[in-house]
């Protein structure tokens, strides 16, 4: 699977300020692909989530610390379980590094690998980060925009562009026609089968923006697993120094 992180929690470049109503308007494939990928992004934010795993193995539970600055810095921290605490991954422009407290290392993720499973869950590194962006790594249209499911929605197709370090072979996403705030977004592997899907929901007024509160990730041909991430407080615009995402404080 293709990085998450951002989502995870870094999830947390302006832009996300409340904004118009696009309805009746000429609603660009860009805007709605900017939307989904600074979905959590202000000059700066901090937030408090959890995230819920289930597999056919295990089911687990964690308890996360998330803060960002910009497009380019991103700090995210375990809370709990006692055994996973103090593990952190951090962001700072293009390079991406985790903290092990467990064997007191910091080891930098090469970007071959920020495809990777996150701590288990069905996001990936740069779900979790954002270190790429859609529309720079992707070809785009504007496929489908109306009434759908009782809402009217915009909906974006996607394919990688040829030097793209990406694991997609198409990717979908369906934004609300009323703001362009994602509501799903449809992972195709390089086949063009059936990968993932990210559902956006719980929308609530957080800083005079709507955001989706609750982010699920379902892989497909997995039936039963799915990733829950579920945010409990959340601000925007927060003081932080730059210095705040430095390797040092990644290890405190």
């Amino acid at each position: 699977m293709r990085p998450l992180a951002a989502l995870l929690f870094v999830l947390l470049a302006s832009g996300l300020l409340p904004g118009p109503s696009w309805a009746g308007e000429g609603r660009s494939a860009r805007e709605v692909l900017d939307r989904a990928d600074d979905l959590f992004r202000g000059r700066s934010s901090h937030g408090r989530l959890t995230m819920k795993v289930k597999t056919a193995n295990y089911a687990r539970e964690m308890t996360l610390e998330a803060w960002s600055k910009g497009k380019d810095l991103s700090l995210v921290r375990i809370l709990a379980p006692q055994k996973e605490k103090g593990t952190a991954t951090l962001r700072s422009a293009e390079n991406v590094w985790n903290w092990l407290p467990n064997v007191q290392r910091v080891v930098k993720v090469p970007s071959s690998l920020m495809g990777g499973s996150w701590m288990g869950s069905h996001f990936t590194h740069d779900d979790l980060v954002k270190q790429s962006r859609m529309a720079d790594d992707f070809t785009y249209e504007t496929t489908f925009e109306g009434a759908r499911g009782g809402r009217d929605v915009v909906e974006v197709t996607l394919k990688p562009k040829p030097d793209a370090a990406v694991v997609w072979g198409k990717v979908v996403v369906v934004a609300r026609g009323s703001d362009l705030l994602p509501v799903e977004i449809v992972y195709h592997d390089e086949d063009g089968a059936l990968a993932r899907t990210m559902v956006f929901s719980d929308f609530k007024d957080v800083g005079g923006r709507a955001v989706p509160v609750r982010w699920t990730v379902t892989p497909a041909g997995a039936p039963g697993e799915s990733t829950e991430i579920v945010y409990h407080s959340l601000e925007f615009d927060v003081s932080l120094d730059d210095g705040f995402f430095s390797l040092q404080n990644l290890q405190r």
